[in-house]
């Protein structure tokens, strides 16, 4: 299947449908700051974005947050007060999307996040998210320390939300199977880690987990090799960028990593529900940025527009216009109604569940030759 049929399903239903007006989605990413990399791959996923849908023009309004909560709400505020959208995607981090969230949820505009937000209980009401939950994630590395024997490991990660959800999410699936060790934490733009990995070895772990994204997370990696350390290393689902391989280089090789399966699409067996529409995105993806181009960030961005574009198919065959408070409720019971297959899994949303992931699709792969390999 073509990338462009995925987009073509909503059009071909609505092609008889009277013009009404343009819809405007605005769409809030990292293109500057440390989160950079994340950012870049959400604008290439909006690059492939249709420019209408059931005969409607869309205008997709980006804007940065330059990693920065407070301009994430500025942004937000803009978009919904002075561009009139009907519905927000992004932004990539979980402390930019829960300040952005809230500014939705009151406002009443559909907002499907691309970081793995909570959005559960009523707080979220019209916020979504396309990205599986850390807890999802580190308990299938979990799965792969325990069926490998392991007893004890190290973490270290972000000193901020995302390094937090991670080492939560790590004493929840290890709890009395696995022995955390060592608990060290950095900042994204720290120069060194070398004091946290010193304390690290001390403690003598079986494995490592590090729990940070980007390209910042290679640095413990980098140093934890340079140090003689022999043992597995685990990265989070947030690393699985081009740049991150980049930097890594030699040193990340062997990195073990849960991921949506949009990164190994190719790999995945033909009975993986996934494989079909992630290997025509990666396809169109590589065809516009080159080889290796592909990214799980892609992925998840393409996917939260799937999700948008099939409650647009609803919203549009009812009687409320673009632009609306009631355009943008019939979006949000869109979303909500929807089962899509995306390139990272299978969406089914509800009224009482936003994120709607299921987590047979998560895969863990490995860095292997500097490139992504399918493990299992």
């Amino acid at each position: 299947m073509k990338l462009k049929n995925l987009c073509a399903i909503t059009a071909a239903a609505l092609a008889g449908a009277p013009a009404l007006a343009d819809i405007n989605i605005g769409v809030v990413a990292s293109l500057t700051g440390p989160a950079a990399a994340l950012g870049a791959e959400t604008k290439k996923a909006v690059s492939l974005f249709p420019a209408s849908v059931g005969g409607e023009k869309i205008n997709f309004i980006v804007m940065d947050d330059a990693t920065d909560p407070t301009a994430a709400v500025k942004n937000v505020r803009k978009l919904i007060s002075e561009d009139k959208v009907d519905a927000i995607l992004g932004p990539n981090l979980i402390g930019t999307a829960t300040a952005m969230a809230d500014v939705a949820n009151t406002e009443k505009v559909p907002m499907i996040s691309v970081a793995p937000l909570d959005v559960a209980g009523d707080k979220r009401a019209f916020v979504f998210r396309s990205e599986p939950s850390a807890d999802l994630m580190v308990q299938r590395i979990v799965n792969d320390m325990v069926a490998n024997g392991v007893k004890t490991v190290g973490f270290i990660g972000f000193s901020d939300s995302w390094g937090e959800l991670l080492h939560k999410a790590l004493v929840k699936a290890t709890d009395s199977k696995i022995t955390i060790v060592a608990s060290e934490r950095y900042g994204r733009a720290d120069p060194s880690v070398q004091a946290q990995i010193l304390k690290i070895l001390a403690a003598k772990p079986d494995v490592v987990f590090i729990g940070a994204s980007g390209t910042p997370a290679a640095m413990p990696q980098i140093t934890l090799r340079e140090r003689g350390f022999k043992g597995k290393i685990y990265q989070s689902h947030g690393v699985t960028s081009k740049e991150f391989l980049r930097v890594g280089g030699k040193s990340v090789e062997g990195a073990l990593i849960p991921v949506g399966p949009v990164l190994v699409a190719e790999q995945l067996p033909d009975s993986h529900p996934a494989k079909k529409n992630g290997v025509a995105f990666v396809q169109t993806l590589e065809a516009k940025y080159g080889p290796d181009s592909r990214s799980t960030f892609a992925g998840a961005s393409w996917d939260a527009w799937l999700l948008l574009q099939n409650a647009l198919g609803g919203a549009l065959k009812g009687k409320a216009k673009p632009g609306t408070p009631e355009f943008r409720a019939a979006i949000k019971d869109g979303i909500e109604k929807g089962k899509v297959v995306g390139t990272n899994g299978v969406y089914g949303m509800s009224a009482t569940d936003h994120a709607g992931y299921d987590p047979s699709a998560i895969v863990l792969i490995k860095v292997e030759n500097n490139h992504w390999k399918l493990v299992k």
